[in-house]
């Protein structure tokens, strides 16, 4: 099922919000096996909305909108869909009184506003919203879905969840997907692909491959769509036992897994531990080490040592590497993991260093 997303509100485009809408309805809808194709995003403008919907209908199976159902005039979603779709709006008094109920409960006097959230187009299936006052509604047209629901987050979250997805799967709209993503380490993107390029082309035509890269390491997302959820985590694991017959040194973990967790899952195994010195992360690779469930089994402290005087009565670093070869540096580094390793009894120890502040450093001291 292909899909498309569409944002309404002046307010996402002129950047006083941050659409994380369309982020969340992308992840929710992409692990349903709903592939989202555009993401678009229009003013508070009748003319603009019905474009949009003019653009996607009879081309995508699904259309989402978030925004304008809100009891003020700037909401204008209503009536763009009434035009569209060659309605009117007409009023529904089961959606009123639960809209009453919800504002008496609330000890709030109901107006004129708040009634007009009780009319809806005609044509529509009503989705009941009942965390919010503003009603979901689900059209068809030139065979594409159009659902529309509040911008309101987690308004919009709960119809997505107990409505629009729950309508899909029981209508048997959706296909089964598997996702699997494999963490790797050591390889940049370009040479990872360059290893791996023959595997990836040996790929079964439902298995999609997505290169994820941050600046600790390269994701592999592998997406397997069928009719069978099994059938298709079987096929995925089958081709990552390829892969690391490839790579066996490079993979280090498996979806949420961390860099922090897979080096404590190695010196657990080995009854080993580890320290660390900072002087320019400050605390962030303790911070990061610590965020990993059991980590007191292997992790047994870390030193922050920003100025050299604490990098020498700490760590033992000499007063004559930080003046011959200065504080970043590879020689004062090696004090530091040196100090550390010793100041807290462990197997190993890792030091960091580097120019702190907004002019950053130079190739020689980064």
């Amino acid at each position: 099922m292909k899909a498309e997303i569409l944002t309404i509100g002046d307010e996402i485009l002129i950047g006083q919000i941050v659409d994380t809408n369309s982020a969340w309805i992308a992840e929710h809808f992409n692990r349903a096996g709903i592939e989202i194709c555009r993401i678009t995003s229009v003013k508070d403008n009748t003319e603009h909305i019905i474009h949009a919907l003019e653009q996607s209908a009879g081309k995508m199976d699904l259309v989402i909108l978030t925004g304008g159902l809100g009891p003020t005039k700037d909401d204008i979603t209503k009536p763009a869909l009434c035009r569209f779709f060659n309605t009117k709006l007409v009023f529904h008094k089961d959606i009123y009184d639960q809209i009453l109920e919800r504002f008496k409960h609330r000890n709030i006097r109901m107006n004129s506003l708040n009634r007009d959230q009780a009319m809806l187009p005609e044509s529509c299936v009503v989705l009941p919203n009942k965390v919010g006052t503003a009603s979901g509604m689900w059209f068809e047209k030139d065979d594409t879905i159009f659902v529309s629901v509040p911008g309101v987050p987690f308004e919009m979250q709960y119809l997505v969840e107990h409505e629009i997805l729950t309508r899909l799967q029981n209508n048997g709209n959706l296909r089964a997907i598997f996702h699997k993503t494999v963490l790797t380490q050591g390889l940049p993107e370009s040479i990872l692909a360059e290893r791996i390029e023959s595997w990836e082309n040996a790929l079964p035509d439902n298995i999609r491959l997505a290169y994820l890269p941050n600046p600790m390491s390269v994701r592999l997302r592998l997406s397997a769509t069928g009719n069978d959820g099994n059938v298709l985590k079987e096929l995925v694991e089958h081709e990552i036992e390829q892969l690391k017959q490839i790579i066996p040194e490079h993979i280090f973990g498996y979806d949420d897994d961390t860099l922090a967790g897979a080096v404590g899952n190695l010196l657990l195994e080995r009854n080993q531990n580890l320290a660390v010195a900072e002087s320019c992360t400050g605390g962030y690779i303790s911070h990061l080490i610590t965020s990993v469930p059991g980590s007191s089994g292997w992790y047994n402290g870390g030193i922050v040592a920003y100025s050299n005087e604490i990098k020498q009565n700490l760590l033992g670093v000499s007063a004559k590497s930080i003046r011959e070869f200065g504080a970043v540096s590879e020689q004062v580094v090696r004090e530091m993991a040196e100090g550390a390793q010793k100041a807290l009894q462990t197997d190993y120890a890792v030091a960091t260093s580097g120019i702190a502040g907004p002019a950053g450093g130079t190739d020689e001291k980064p």
